[in-house]
This record gives C-alpha cells, structure tokens and sequence, in this order.
C-alpha cells in the first residue's frame, strides 16, 4: 500500500522494435465505427491548426463538431471515404439520405482515408448533392480549392 492506496504501477519499455504506424482506417469494416474513427482524426488534426473543438452531447444534431476560433462557431460534419472511382473517391455527403443545408451545417470536413487529404467544404458549395468526386492527386480539381483549406475555419 501507498498512502493509503494501491502502489501506482511504473510504465516500463521494451527494446523491441516497434510495428509502423499506418493508416488503419481503411480496414475499419463498420461504418459507424470507420466515422467515429474519422471524427477522432478531424478532432487531432483541427488541435494541430489552433482550432477550438466542441461536440455536442449525443448524436441528435446535424452537425459532428462546434469549431470555435476567435469567439466565432461553425458547425462540422465530418465524413470520410475509401471507396475509389476511378483515381478519385466518391464522398456522400447526406443526412438520412438527404443533402445537408447550410442552415444545418456550415462545413462538411471530408476525409479520404487511403491519401491522409482532407478537404473542408462551405455547404454551400455543395449545391445539394448526395455525393462527390474527391480528386487528391489532380490540381484542378472541383474541389481541389477546399483540400487541406484549414483556414476557412479560422477566416470566415
């Protein structure tokens, strides 16, 4: 005993070599459970840019995360895809098979899981589509604007 309590156990580490980290996401089977792995990579990534991250108790709103920069909120919906056409990957972006508002959800953050390349989208631009072509390794693309577009989170 320790002080009254059980003695903390000490970390230890190992000499062995340690396995590379890759992106397991793709492996992930179950939609749901492959989502709340994306929310988890959008919520480090956002840290990473000096973005302030709220999640609204259970999973009634329309939207994954209140993102505050500066006193300002911005509702995001997460969404990440594996699933190619072509070169590309095809994204949906709907709720109960409808297409989100913009008076519902601000941005949509789209992850494609395969590139690590997420792109964060005005609704707005999204003119009410179910889906969309994210193209990673074209530079003209539709939606190339909005790849890695942190910024629209903190300058809107």
């Amino acid at each position: 005993m320790w002080r009254g309590r059980p003695r903390p156990r000490l970390l230890t580490f190992s000499n062995e070599p340690k396995a590379k980290m890759t992106n397991q996401g793709i492996d992930i089977q179950h939609p749901k459970l492959r989502g709340e792995w994306a929310e988890l990579r959008f919520m480090a990534r956002a840290a990473e840019h000096g973005l302030c991250i709220a999640k609204p108790w259970g999973d009634m709103a329309r939207y994954d995360f209140a993102v505050e920069h500066n006193g300002r909120f911005l509702r995001v919906q997460v969404k990440c895809t594996k699933y190619k056409r072509g070169r590309s990957y095809q994204c949906h972006v709907t709720h109960n098979k409808l297409p989100y508002a913009p008076s519902q959800v601000d941005f949509i953050a789209a992850y494609v899981i395969e590139t690590d390349t997420w792109y964060i989208i005005p609704t707005s631009a999204l003119n009410n589509q179910i889906h969309i072509t994210l193209s990673p390794h074209l530079k003209d693309s539709k939606y190339d604007k909005y790849k890695e577009a942190w910024h629209q989170l903190r300058n809107q």
